[in-house]
């Protein structure tokens, strides 16, 4: 075999393993959007791929948005959301700032501390964070999500830290012989600096709360508190699902991530990328 049959042979192996992940990542979707518009008996009686009978009944859509009571979902998704998102905003700035400009005692300490808490999973610290909520009397509220998609993001301080470091450390110091204060060297020169690293954590926590359904389900479990990962499951039930107007539903909150992600697709890249390489 020459080189040149050679290296054809890798391209195409190569193009035909993308190909096949392409199309094993898209057909649950397919599945989903063909099931979507079928009936009930309909899905139950035909296979998963067949085309349903009729592309224009929407009646699913209908069931799924008025039963699920998604309207006051995607409400309750959108207050939690926007607290939550500036929230970890400001408080991985403020932390990788007193990091990464101030010396004190046992900063090391807290480095060493925010790392050990990367490395400690989540579920099994479930007993004492429920009790923690509990104690606070802000179970079955907003709050009791609010505060912990806030306080939960290590990730968040470690980008803005990884950002803040290669921000100059003149800029601080002829501010400072300004007569500028720590807040405002902070808020008027550190922070507009750091958009890059707010555009990407606004997206990777906006998604990551977005589709979160543990934490609502586990401490909102009240009706009218349900968020939009929340809302699907009202459709199980201890005898069956109504997995056509589940399909629906997921077409539904799959709309505004697309959406976001189409508009926003170049700040992703590029705040990952930037995140990699500094």
């Amino acid at each position: 075999m020459t080189r040149r049959t050679l290296r054809a042979t890798l391209a195409a192996l190569k193009y035909l393993s993308l190909t096949v992940a392409a199309v094993a990542m898209m057909l649950p979707i397919a599945l989903i959007v063909i099931g979507a518009f079928k009936g009930k008996r309909e899905f139950l009686k035909s296979g998963p791929f067949d085309l349903p009978e009729n592309w224009l009944d929407f009646s699913n859509f209908v069931t799924a948005f008025t039963r699920g009571g998604m309207l006051q979902a995607f409400a309750n998704t959108s207050i939690i959301l926007v607290i939550s998102v500036t929230g970890t905003v400001l408080i991985g700035a403020f932390a990788a700032y007193a990091i990464d400009r101030f010396e004190f005692r046992g900063r090391a300490v807290v480095l060493g501390l925010f790392l050990l808490a990367t490395l400690v999973p989540a579920v099994t610290t479930q007993v004492a964070t429920f009790q923690i909520v509990n104690s606070l009397g802000i179970f079955n509220t907003r709050w009791a999500a609010i505060l912990l998609f806030m306080g939960t993001d290590i990730v968040s301080i470690y980008i803005f830290l990884q950002f803040i470091r290669n921000i100059p450390r003149e800029l601080d110091e002829a501010a400072a012989l300004e007569g500028a204060g720590h807040f405002r060297i902070f808020f008027q020169i550190i922070l507009p600096m750091l958009k890059p690293a707010i555009a990407t954590v606004v997206i990777i926590k906006g998604i990551g709360i977005y589709n979160e359904f543990y934490t609502p389900f586990l401490y909102m479990p009240s009706r009218d508190l349900g968020v939009i990962s929340t809302s699907l499951f009202r459709f199980m039930g201890p005898y069956g699902a109504q997995w056509e107007v589940i399909c629906a539903g997921i077409l539904i909150v799959l709309i505004p991530t697309l959406l976001a992600f189409l508009f926003l697709q170049r700040y992703i890249y590029s705040g990952f990328a930037a995140g990699a390489t500094k």
